[in-house]
């Protein structure tokens, strides 16, 4: 069995945009009968270098994550600057922004998937690794974000 273009075929999380962090945390904490998750912003601009679009940006975003059995739910809200989630919401409102997949070998599958026609729209770091996401919107009706961990 093929793990396809990424070398896997799990995934690893799904990402939804919302306007209020806070009251959608409690809605699914209530849904699931658990504690309610707490959020932190993303890393500074220093310390993430976010690229949106090919240049760079100092947008961040407020983040929960919520562990329901092998996928995890994260919530994004992001701030007034340019990035994949701003544009996101502007043109959508809230909802599912995309699927992810833990990956190894970030350049070459950020390479494999721009040569398939799914652009990179945004990179940047996180404490421990690194993510990407690209323009999958035209094939899968999601965008698909790579992440991968140091180690």
């Amino acid at each position: 069995m093929s793990n396809g273009l990424l070398g896997t075929n799990v995934v690893a999380q799904i990402g939804i945009i919302v306007r209020d962090i806070e009251r959608v945390a409690q809605n699914y904490a209530d849904f699931f009968g658990i504690e309610k998750p707490k959020w932190a912003w993303t890393d500074p601009v220093e310390q993430a270098r976010t690229e949106y679009g090919g240049e760079p940006t100092p947008a961040r975003a407020k983040l929960a994550f919520i562990d329901a059995g092998q996928l995890q739910i994260e919530l994004i809200e992001p701030d007034e600057h340019p990035s994949t989630w701003r544009q996101f919401l502007d043109e959508h409102g809230e909802g599912v922004h995309h699927i992810a997949f833990f990956i190894k070998g970030m350049k070459e599958k950020i390479e494999l998937l721009n040569e398939r026609g799914m652009p990179l729209q945004q990179k940047g770091e996180y404490t421990g690794g690194r993510y990407a996401y690209h323009d999958t919107f035209d094939q899968l009706k999601v965008l698909v974000e790579l992440l991968e961990n140091d180690n």
